[in-house]
């Protein structure tokens, strides 16, 4: 029976793929999948917590939580700081389970604490000043980055997600911002949109792949 099987429903998912590590012990890192709405990347980490082993995280998007347990959307900058700060405290704290637990060797992050740039209205220094940080501290928080491409409207752009509430142009020009934020980060990789999905999520999970401790790396189960 799988790791996600035996999961109960309150506590972190984690890859189903088997894995001969046997160490007792890891020194977690950070993965994020980050990308402009509609980029697939939920689906990836979804697909990839099948391919992977058991000592990969997955780190929900805090966005989600955020929004999904009803926090308020307002249009107005006030607002949009508030949910913004809602989310990335959300996240640090997501991701400080992982760190904090020794057996895990990566967490597989859904979006990055600096994501919320691209939706901050006021000076970008402002949302780092409120938790005591910088972006520089921020981008070091992660192993890797994995950008996965936002597709165009003629190219699968999805407006299914009830929680989406951006155009396709919308989501293009956030789909830059978070390119341009995550600019700096010296392991990042870009996954650009095809028309073919299942591709573009099987480059993604190579990508996520590569960023495995070596003992866990070769593990990397159908997806």
């Amino acid at each position: 029976m799988s790791h996600e099987q035996t999961r109960p429903s309150n506590t972190l998912l984690v890859g189903s793929a088997d894995c001969p590590c046997d160490a007792k012990t890891h020194r977690p890192v950070l993965v994020a999948v980050t990308g402009g709405p509609g980029a697939g990347k939920t689906a990836v980490v979804e697909m990839a917590s099948r391919a992977l082993c058991h000592h990969v995280a997955i780190v929900p998007e805090a966005a989600s939580i955020v929004f999904g347990g009803g926090f308020p959307r307002g249009p107005d900058d006030y607002e949009r700081k508030a949910s913004q700060r809602a989310i990335f405290s959300v996240q640090r704290e997501l991701e400080t389970i992982v760190l904090e637990r020794p057996t895990i060797a990566v967490g597989l992050c859904d979006r990055g604490t600096i994501d919320g740039l691209a939706y901050w209205p006021g000076r970008q220094d402002e949302l780092f000043e409120a938790f005591g940080t910088t972006r520089a501290l921020e981008l070091s928080r992660y192993a890797a980055v994995i950008h996965l491409r936002t597709p165009s409207s003629a190219h699968g752009y999805d407006h299914s997600n009830h929680l989406r509430t951006e155009s396709a142009a919308e989501a293009a020009a956030i789909d830059a911002k978070i390119a341009d934020v995550w600019r700096d980060h010296p392991n990042r990789v870009v996954i650009e949109s095809e028309a073919d999905f299942v591709t573009k999520a099987v480059r993604a999970v190579e990508a996520i792949r590569r960023a495995l401790p070596k003992c866990c790396a070769p593990t990397l189960g159908p997806i």
